[in-house]
Parts: C-alpha cells; sequence; structure tokens
C-alpha cells in the first residue's frame, strides 16, 4: 500500500493511548524511487503488513521519531522546530491511523496479527520453506540441478578443509542467497560431505535478523526442504525448553517462519545428505536437527557486559553439550561476515582500498575462528564496535563455545558480494571447515 500524504480531512475517531505514543515495529526501511519521487519501503520480516508499504521521503523525519518514547504533541513541535514541517494535529493522528492499519506499528492489530500468523504456522505439518520458487526452485529435480552445477563448478579445492583423518565437528555456512554465495557455499558444504555418512544430529545455529538482545529462539516445528522434512529431535526441544523456560525459548517463534539464516543452510545440508545416504534414503536414517534461532549481541558488543556470563547461552550450551557427547553431531553457523557501504548506513561507498582494508578485518576474524577462539573473535569485533555490522556473530560465537576449544579451524572461500546497484556496499563471507584436534 502506498501511505498517502495528509489529507486535511479529520481522522476516524479518538487515538487510542498506543497510538499517541506510536511504536514502529522492527521493518527492514530502504530508499526506493518511483516516477523520480522517492519513498521509504518498508518491509515486515515476519509478513504481518498486508503487501508492500511506500511512505513518502519527506515523512521520514516523522517516522525516526515513532519510537514509543514521544507523543503526537511532542513529534509534531519537534517536526515544526527542527525540520520546518508544519502538520496539523489532525494530520498526524490521520498518519498513526493509515499506520496502525498497515500494520506498521506496536499495539492491539500488530498483536492479533502475529497472534493469527502464529496459529497459522503451528497448523502446517512442517516449518514451510519460505523462499522456495523466490531465492531457489521449489521443485525439487530443478534444485538437484542447480546445486549439482553448482557443486560441479567449485569443487573443493585440494587440500582445503584440513586434515582428513580428524573429524569434521561443524562448519561456518553462509546465509546470504545462492545467485550470490554459490561458490562458498558449494566449496564448503562439498568439503564436509564425507563426515555426513555417520552424523547422528546436526545443530544449526542461524542470524535472526529481528532478534532482541541475546534471544535464542527455538521452535516445535521441523524444518522442510523441497525434498521433505528434515527430522527433528523432539526429546533435546524438550530439554531445551526445560532449560530455558517455554516462555523465553519460545517467544518469538513465529521470527523461524520468514528467517532465510537457517533455511538456505537447511537446504544445502538436506542436498548433501542426499548425495552421502541416497536420494531414497528414509527419513528416519537421517540425522536429527535442531533449528536454533539467535538474535543481536548488542549488549554485549557495544555494552560492559561479557556474553561469556549470559546466564541464557550458559543453560542452552550446558543441554546442547550433553547431546554432542551422545551422539556423533555437526554444529551449523549460518552467519555472514561484513555488511558495509550506503545500503547499510555508511556514508561513504567502499572503493578497491576499503574493500583491501575490510579482507584485512575479516581475516582477523576468521583466524580467531580457525584457533576455536570464541572470545577473541567477540573481543575483536567488540574493539571496533562491530563497525562491519557481522550480521552472523551471535552463531558463530555460540557453535565455538558449544565446540570448545579442542578445535581447529579450515578456511574454504571468501567472498565480497555485491549488495547494490552501484558497487558501493558489500556483504563479505566465508566458508570454516572445524575439526577436532588429535584422533
Amino acid at each position: 500500500m502506498l501511505l498517502q500524504p495528509p489529507s486535511g480531512n479529520p481522522p476516524p475517531g479518538d487515538l487510542t493511548p498506543h497510538l499517541n505514543f506510536p511504536h514502529m515495529r522492527s521493518l527492514e526501511v530502504q530508499w526506493v524511487k518511483q516516477e523520480n519521487e522517492e519513498f521509504l519501503h518498508l518491509r515486515d520480516p515476519l509478513g504481518l503488513t498486508p503487501g508492500e508499504v511506500l511512505v513518502p521521503g519527506y515523512l521520514a523525519p516523522f517516522l525516526m521519531l515513532c519510537d514509543g518514547e514521544h507523543n503526537l504533541a511532542t513529534i509534531r513541535a519537534a517536526l515544526a522546530l527542527y525540520r520546518g514541517m508544519e502538520l496539523s494535529a489532525d494530520d498526524l493522528e490521520r498518519l498513526v491511523q493509515d499506520l496502525d492499519e498497515a500494520i506498521v506499528l506496536e499495539g492491539p492489530k500488530a498483536q492479533e496479527a502475529e497472534r493469527k500468523a502464529l496459529a497459522a504456522y503451528h497448523l502446517s505439518p512442517f516449518r514451510q520453506p519460505a523462499l522456495a520458487d523466490a531465492a531457489y526452485p521449489g521443485d525439487p529435480t530443478m534444485l538437484d540441478q542447480l546445486l549439482s552445477a553448482f557443486c560441479e563448478r567449485y569443487p573443493t579445492p585440494q587440500g582445503a578443509g584440513g586434515d582428513a583423518s580428524a573429524p569434521v565437528v561443524g562448519i561456518l555456512s553462509p546465509h546470504i542467497d545462492y545467485n550470490r554465495g554459490h561458490k562458498v557455499y558449494a566449496e564448503s558444504w562439498q568439503a564436509i560431505a564425507p563426515a555426513l555418512a555417520e552424523c547422528e544430529q546436526v545443530i544449526i545455529f542461524g542470524t535472526d535478523h529481528v532478534g532482541g538482545p541475546g534471544k535464542v529462539t527455538l521452535t516445535r516445528q521441523q524444518y522442510a526442504t523441497p525434498w521433505g522434512a528434515l527430522q527433528a529431535d523432539r526429546q533435546l526441544l524438550s530439554e531445551l525448553t526445560q532449560a530455558l523456560g517455554e516462555g523465553d525459548a519460545l517467544e518469538e517463534e513465529l521470527h523461524h517462519a520468514k528467517e532465510h539464516s537457517i533455511e538456505l543452510a537447511a537446504v544445502w545440508l538436506h542436498y548433501m545428505l542426499r548425495r552421502v545416504k541416497g536420494k531414497d534414503s528414509s527419513f528416519r536414517s537421517m540425522p536429527t536437527v535442531t533449528p536454533i534461532l539467535c538474535g543481536n549481541m548488542f549488549p554485549y558488543v557495544r555494552g560492559d557486559q561479557d556474553p561469556g556470563w549470559d546466564p541464557t547461552f550458559t543453560r542452552m550450551l550446558e543441554v546442547l553439550r550433553r547431546s554432542t557427547e551422545q551422539k556423533r553431531t555437526l554444529v551449523v553457523a549460518a552467519g555472514d561476515l561484513a555488511h558495509v557501504g550506503p545500503v547499510f548506513g555508511d556514508e561513504q561507498g567502499w572503493d578497491l582500498a576499503a574493500r583491501a582494508k575490510l579482507r584485512s578485518a575479516d581475516d582477523a576474524s576468521l583466524d580467531a575462528m580457525c584457533r576455536g577462539d570464541a572470545q577473541g573473535f567477540y573481543q575483536g569485533l567488540k574493539a571496533e564496535q562491530d563497525g562491519r555490522r557481522v550480521c552472523g556473530i551471535t552463531p558463530i560465537y555460540l557453535a565455538m563455545r558449544l565446540l570448545g576449544t579442542d578445535i581447529t579451524g579450515h578456511r574454504i572461500g571468501y567472498d565480497q558480494c555485491p549488495a547494490d546497484q552501484e558497487g558501493a556496499s558489500v556483504v563479505s563471507i566465508a566458508g570454516v571447515v572445524w575439526r577436532r584436534k588429535g584422533p
């Protein structure tokens, strides 16, 4: 929907208290141009808004003040004083009414929409592949052909992945789209293919791009790919839920429905399992898969807290560690690295010199991963206040915490993928295979 400019007509009815202190939901916001006019494109990662929402660009200052801390009178005064925008009280009331109808604001309408979406998610027999026929073919045969073509074009470089006699225990996989990241995906997942033959369980930590600070989120739904559902470990899920508390563990469960990080790694996992075990392998012959979404680490990277003392992380890792001691396990960190350039809020574009510096900074993070140094990885990003916006920080950190220090990592692939048409913004990605030290 296109949010129309204020009409001057009186708003319908009285405003409820939550609209007098409008609070914009966690939406993805991008500038777009249509017919030489600039708009803010609001995209809802949870899919609650009815279609796309376009807001005229001149209303951007108004949206910035919709933080739940300012009432409409204060917003109106601030816009007039600092921006020279003269909006009547009726104009602002109509704006918030329209935003509320579009499920852009926190409040009863958003809560009801989320309740209905979660109920629909639970009614499905499994977590549906949200990106099928969008980011990759939904037809299983066509998807087989696509990933096979990637693997044929980009085999794992000889000698990459470390000593084949040391057991594979983990992998860093990108979660960028396959169109840009297929080379790193193909090289990384092929490197661990032999280890999947005897794998009994897979634990996937994925970035929750709209997750709360320090949140880890489970789901009761089995993930599915175009080839079918992946088997869940109900016992492990129950133990994790009990350790974390059901309210905390499942509070943001709906995020699993649309979040792409775990899905894009799970498709490659399922593809490689079918290559190793045979395309006709039964559901029960496959390893169980436990997907865990991970929120941001702002309180740690930009504050004084240390994630090593986080009680939620500690309780979860204790349960997972007991499970890994009983079963042959692959730990997956589905995370990208840097997000830099104007698209991500930087004032300047990233030229060749800036990209060389980015490569050096990424190398430092990858070195820490290869040492199995979770704390060093985190401290490096904290020292720079996460200036690279590494969106995979939480899943990578937690994967290494779970794997412990008795590991060695081996880089497989690195790329800086374009994030805008001008080539001024990039997302960096890499693959890492972790092996257990010793026999």
